[in-house]
This record gives structure tokens, C-alpha cells and sequence, in this order.
């Protein structure tokens, strides 16, 4: 009897920064995964390098994002080019990811999960479009900040930030009125779950990091390339950049989520494998476009033809994602 053969993806991200979702170098966070073989991806590489030149030994999404290059940048992504059906991008919105991991805590099964709690989306939406008028930039910022160290499951940086001093702000904020306002009434009626969830994140050794978007982001690559296989192949297998996120026990409880779904995961040196490579270059013109839109700076020429690289689960207020 045959056995099946793994389907094996190459993965990077851009924008990466472990559970700090605000206030951090990016607002934008984008994983993708390659369906490639190693010689087509050396390929889409050299010629890259050729079209966007650069002397580093490792191929980089800010190689090809140089205005110089732009040619190249159109080409790589345009209907004609070589990435086009092999590549999908797993994009978050990481504001709009944390207001999501908030209003998850108004839910009767508010327990840390991996992704966001659909039945918590309009209370996220809500939020998220009202918080800064509603309660001024600064208040806003507060909020935000607050929450992001509390629903850590390692505050970091010698900061610590308590359920008390977070309701201490809620009190104030829950006076506003509107949609913003209602949220903010809501999560004063819940103070003992929120203080039962932050418990659990610090006690408990095998619950995932709460805010952490790359574990969900590999999860949902593997989801993606492997439903509708029909082909005869194995699960789906993940070659990955190096990420410290991804530990041994990490990975065990991903295949145990995924039901066999997941071969395995296995760390690689992104300067040796061109097909990570790839992931990296297309991670990263996501997330920069992404960004751009969010802060009012659309690309017209870019947003139709990343349009079909973005994966249909990626993590947006609006519910057609980023580049609609």
C-alpha cells in the first residue's frame, strides 16, 4: 500500500513582534506560505535578482519594494508572473486582532483560543471604528495598551499591568455613550472573568500566547493548502524561518490541533532555502500594503494584484479584508 506523501509549504512572516500588537515597529502583520518546489523558487529568485538586483546574500521583500524596482514588484505579482496560485498571505490587522481578543472576553466561552471568536466580531468591529472618537486619541491609546499587557501571557519588558489598573480605566471610559461606550459597560459586568482568564494565562503551561498571530497564521496555512486534497497526498508539512515562538511543545499541540492535518514542522536558515525566501518577499509586500492602506496611503496598482493572494481568514475589520 502506498502511503501518501506530505505536502510540504515553506512559510516566513513580516511584522512579527511576539504578543505586542500596539504601540510596536508594525500595525500590520502578514504570514505566507509557498506551494513551490526548491528549483522553481530558486528561479522566481534569480530572476528577481536580475529585475530587482542587490548585493545581500539573502533575497528580502525590501529589495523588491525599492520605488527603483517597481517593475520588478509588478511583475512578481501580475497574472503573468511565477507566484501567482502558489503563494496565499495570512494578513492581521493587529489593532483590530487585539479589539477581537477584548470583546472574546464578553463571550460565555471566553477560555484562550487561537484565532478570534466569530460570535465577538460585531462588538470587535464596533470598537474598533468608535474607540478613538469616542474616547479621544490618548484615552484610546490607554486602552489599548492596557489590555495588550494584560492579555500577555509574559508582560516583558518590566512592565505589568493589573485587572485593577485596567478597570480603574474602564470606570472612566464606560460613561461614554454609543456602540464604543456599550462595550465598555459590558466588560465592567465581566471583571471576574477577565481576572479568571488572566490567571489561567499565567499559570497554566499549555495554553498558546493569547495574542501571539503566528501560530493561528501557520494553523490556517496548513487548514488552507490541505482542504480539498483529492490528489492523493499526505498532510501538510511546514518548513519554516526560524522562530523562537516555535518551540517543540508549540508544535505538538498545533498537529494535535490540526487532527493529522500537520505532518510536522520543521526550522529552517532562510538564507539556504529559496522557497522561504519567497515567503518572506510576499509576507512583506502584503504587510507594507496593508499598512499603507490603513494609515489612508492605498496603492491603486498594488491593491488589485495582491488581491488574489490574501487569505480568505485573514484578520480585518472590513469582513472583504485588506486590498478590496
Amino acid at each position: 500500500m502506498n502511503v501518501a506523501q506530505p505536502l510540504e509549504i515553506a512559510c516566513d512572516e513580516s511584522g512579527a513582534e511576539g504578543e505586542k500588537l500596539v504601540g510596536g515597529n508594525s500595525d500590520v502583520f502578514a504570514h505566507a506560505s509557498v506551494l513551490m518546489d526548491a528549483e522553481a523558487a530558486a528561479a522566481v529568485i534569480a530572476e528577481l535578482r536580475v529585475r530587482a538586483p542587490t548585493p545581500a546574500d539573502e533575497y528580502r521583500a525590501n529589495h523588491v519594494l525599492r520605488e527603483k524596482h517597481r517593475a520588478a514588484l509588478l511583475w512578481l505579482l501580475g497574472p503573468s508572473g511565477p507566484v501567482l496560485g502558489h503563494v496565499r498571505v495570512f494578513v492581521a490587522d493587529k489593532t483590530f486582532w487585539l479589539t477581537g481578543k477584548v470583546t472574546g472576553l464578553l463571550q460565555d466561552d471566553h477560555t484562550p483560543r487561537l484565532g478570534l471568536d466569530p460570535l465577538a466580531r460585531a462588538d470587535a468591529v464596533a470598537l474598533y471604528r468608535e474607540g478613538r472618537r469616542t474616547f479621544g486619541p490618548g484615552r484610546w491609546a490607554a486602552f489599548l495598551d492596557s489590555f495588550n499587557y494584560l492579555l500577555r501571557a509574559k508582560n516583558g519588558q518590566g512592565i505589568t499591568t493589573s485587572v485593577a489598573d485596567t478597570y480603574l480605566l474602564i470606570d472612566e471610559l464606560r460613561t461614554a455613550k454609543g456602540p464604543a461606550g456599550d462595550v465598555m459597560r459590558a466588560l465592567w459586568e465581566v471583571r471576574d472573568r477577565v481576572e479568571e482568564f488572566r490567571d489561567r494565562l499565567l499559570t497554566d503551561p499549555h495554553v498558546f500566547p493569547a495574542l501571539d498571530p503566528l501560530i493561528p497564521a501557520i494553523v490556517q496555512a496548513v487548514t488552507s493548502w490541505g482542504d480539498g486534497l483529492d490528489d492523493g497526498r499526505g498532510p501538510v508539512a511546514v518548513v519554516h524561518d526560524r522562530q523562537t515562538t516555535l518551540t517543540d511543545e508549540r508544535i505538538a499541540q498545533m498537529r494535535q490541533i490540526l487532527g493529522g492535518r500537520m505532518a510536522g514542522l520543521r526550522l529552517v536558515v532562510s538564507e539556504l532555502d529559496e522557497r522561504v525566501q519567497v515567503a518572506d518577499v510576499l509576507a512583506g509586500i502584503a504587510r507594507k500594503a496593508a499598512s499603507d492602506e490603513l494609515n489612508g496611503r492605498p496603492d491603486p496598482e498594488l491593491t488589485p494584484l495582491l488581491r488574489p493572494y490574501v487569505d480568505p481568514a485573514s484578520i480585518w475589520a472590513d469582513e472583504r479584508g485588506p486590498f478590496a
